[in-house]
């Protein structure tokens, strides 16, 4: 167990905590932003899933930095950051702040391309990750935190940048999966897997 697994592993266990903060409702410090109020559960739910997000790159970092690349991180990353987009997706449908289709097809493309990717391990074959895959993560993450901050601070002046960022994250989201596909193609279509 290394340090960039370990941090990992800290992503993980904190996604309870992000929906913990999410879901239960605190009676105390709130603030009113363009008509909407943010509770300081939101902020604190919003600031440990940006510091989640975040070890994404750090751990990986780490692990090539140092040489710590191991089967169990290569497995257990992309893992964590599904289990995180998907738990603060699940969790934004539940609070009603965004639709179900959206996390439908968001949730779907990472239950495909993971499934791909994990059949092609059991036989050998190494599907990297795409550019375009980290382009995904990253609107996800900036879509999510605006949504989690009912907008702040584009709800001063009215521009609807969380839904913005939601809709550019369906897209890349939807054109990262396809290009995934076709690139592997030829592996999808060998029969091999």
């Amino acid at each position: 167990m290394n340090l960039a697994n370990r941090i990992t592993i800290a992503r993980i266990f904190l996604i309870p905590v992000i929906l913990f903060f999410l879901l239960i409702r605190f009676e105390f410090g709130n603030f009113t932003i363009g008509g909407y109020t943010i509770t300081v559960s939101e902020i604190i739910a919003a600031l440990v899933f940006i510091i989640a997000a975040a070890t994404d790159g750090l751990d990986g970092y780490i692990a090539r930095k140092r040489k710590l690349v191991t089967n169990f991180g290569k497995f257990l990353d992309p893992l964590a950051d599904k289990l995180l987009v998907t738990a603060a997706l699940v969790a934004l449908v539940e609070m009603q702040r965004i639709g179900a289709i959206v996390a439908i097809v968001i949730i779907f493309r990472e239950f495909v391309i993971s499934g791909l990717r994990t059949i092609a391990a059991s036989e050998g074959i190494i599907l990297a990750a795409s550019k375009l895959g980290k382009i995904k993560t990253a609107f996800q993450i900036i879509a999510i935190s605006a949504l989690i901050l009912h907008n702040f601070p584009f709800a001063y002046i009215g521009f609807p940048f969380d839904q913005l960022m939601l809709y550019a994250a369906v897209i890349v989201t939807i054109w990262s999966g396809a290009d995934y596909l076709w690139k592997n193609k030829h592996v999808i279509l060998s029969g091999r897997i």
